[in-house]
C-alpha cells in the first residue's frame, strides 16, 4: 500500500515544482483544483449491508456509495481497526492491481467502485466491516458496516414429564430446538398466542413454560415457536388433558374452596349470633316493662289513704286467719263444714 501509493505522490510532487508556462492559465488550474477539493471533502461515502442480515451459505453485498467522487484505490479491512493485520483486499483503480491480505478467505471479491461481495456465507462472516478509500490527493476516507449472519431455526419440540395432570397440580413444559439459532422464543395456545397469568411463568428464555396450578381451562393444544432474523418455525401440537372433579366449580382451587366453606360457616355463625342478641334485647325489655308496671303499682299502693290502709290491714288480717282456720284438722265430731264456712267469711270481708 505505502509503496504503491508512494510513486504517485512523488510524481505530484515534480509537477508542483515544475513552472507553469501560462500564469493565467495557472490560476485557473489552481482555482479548480481548490474546487475539486472542496468537494471532495464535503462528498460523503457510505456502506450498507445487502442485506444485513444473512443467511448462513447465501451471498451478501457491501456496496459502496460515493456522489460524483473520483478515488485511487479502495482498501476493506476485517473489523474497526485499519491495520495490515486486518486487510482483507486491496485494490488500485488506475492499474487495475488487486492485493488480499491475511483476512483474505478466497471468497471475497472487490468492484470497481468499491463494493465488496462476500459469497457461501459462514457465522464467522458476521461482525463489522471497514472501507477505507483514497482519493487522487492520497486523502483517505473511512466508513464502517456491520454483517450480520444467522443460522436457519430448526423446527422445535415440546416435551413433558406427563401429557396428562389432575386439577390443581402443576406441570411444565420444554421448547427444545437444535443448535443455538433461536433467538426468540413465544408460546401459543389453541393457534393463539398464550396469554399469561399469575399461575403461568417463563423461564430460560421463554423456554420453559411452568403452570402452577393447573386449572381445567389450561387443557388444551399448545405450541412454541423459535425465530430468529432471517427463520422461523413452530413445533408440533402438544395436547395437555386436565383431569377435574366434576362436582367442582371450574377454576376453584382446594384451598379456594376450604376459604368459601370457612366463610360460610363464619357467615351462618354472625347470623345466627346476632339474632340471638336482638331476641334477647326484646325480651329482656318486654321483663323490664313488667317489672316497672310491678313498681307503679307498689308505688299506688304506698299513697292510699289512712282508711283504705286500715282495710287492706284488716283484709290480710282476716285473710291470714281463713288460712290457719283452713289449715286445721278436721274434728270427728260431725259438725257444719269448715272450709265452707272459712271460704264464705273469706268472700265477706273481701266485699268489705
Amino acid at each position: 500500500m505505502v509503496q504503491l501509493f508512494s510513486t504517485r505522490r512523488t510524481e505530484q510532487a515534480a509537477e508542483a515544482m515544475e513552472p507553469c508556462p501560462v500564469p493565467l492559465q495557472g490560476l485557473l488550474l489552481t482555482a479548480s483544483l481548490l474546487t475539486f477539493w472542496n468537494v471532495a471533502a464535503t462528498a460523503q461515502l457510505t456502506v450498507e449491508a445487502v442485506p444485513p442480515n444473512a443467511v448462513e451459505g447465501q451471498d451478501a453485498l457491501l456496496p459502496a456509495h460515493s456522489e460524483g467522487q473520483k478515488f485511487y484505490g479502495y482498501i476493506w479491512y476485517k473489523g474497526s481497526q485499519v491495520h495490515e493485520s486486518h486487510l482483507i483486499i486491496r485494490h488500485i483503480i488506475s492499474t487495475n492491481i488487486t492485493v488480499t491480505g491475511p483476512a483474505y478467505t478466497g471468497r471475497e471479491t472487490v468492484y470497481p467502485n468499491g463494493s465488496l461481495l462476500l459469497q457461501n456465507l459462514t457465522l464467522n462472516d458476521s461482525g463489522v466491516y471497514t472501507l477505507q478509500k483514497v482519493d487522487e490527493v492520497l486523502q483517505s476516507q473511512n466508513v464502517v458496516v456491520k454483517l450480520s449472519v444467522y443460522q436457519p431455526v430448526t423446527q422445535p419440540s415440546i416435551q413433558t414429564i406427563n401429557s396428562t395432570v389432575a386439577e390443581d397440580d402443576s406441570v411444565t413444559l420444554t421448547c427444545l430446538s437444535e443448535g443455538h439459532a433461536a433467538v426468540s422464543i413465544r408460546w401459543l395456545f389453541n393457534n393463539e398466542e398464550l396469554r399469561l397469568t399469575d399461575r403461568m411463568k417463563l423461564t430460560r428464555n421463554n423456554s420453559v413454560l411452568t403452570i402452577d396450578p393447573v386449572w381445567r381451562a389450561d387443557a388444551g393444544l399448545y405450541q412454541c415457536e423459535v425465530s430468529n432474523p432471517v427463520s422461523s418455525r413452530k413445533s408440533g401440537l402438544f395436547r395437555l388433558v386436565v383431569l377435574f372433579d366434576p362436582t367442582r366449580s371450574p377454576g376453584l382451587s382446594g384451598g379456594a374452596i376450604a376459604g368459601i366453606v370457612v366463610g360460610s360457616v363464619a357467615g351462618v355463625t354472625l347470623a345466627a349470633a346476632l339474632a340471638y342478641f336482638l331476641y334477647f334485647r326484646k325480651t329482656g325489655g318486654a321483663s323490664d316493662g313488667h317489672h316497672l308496671t310491678e313498681h307503679k303499682l307498689s308505688a299506688s299502693n304506698h299513697s292510699q289513704g289512712p282508711f283504705e290502709n286500715h282495710l287492706s290491714k284488716v283484709d290480710e288480717i282476716a285473710y291470714s286467719a281463713l288460712n290457719f282456720n283452713a289449715q286445721q284438722p278436721k274434728s270427728p265430731a260431725p259438725a257444719s263444714p269448715t272450709p265452707a264456712a272459712s271460704e264464705t267469711i273469706y268472700s265477706e270481708v273481701k266485699k268489705k
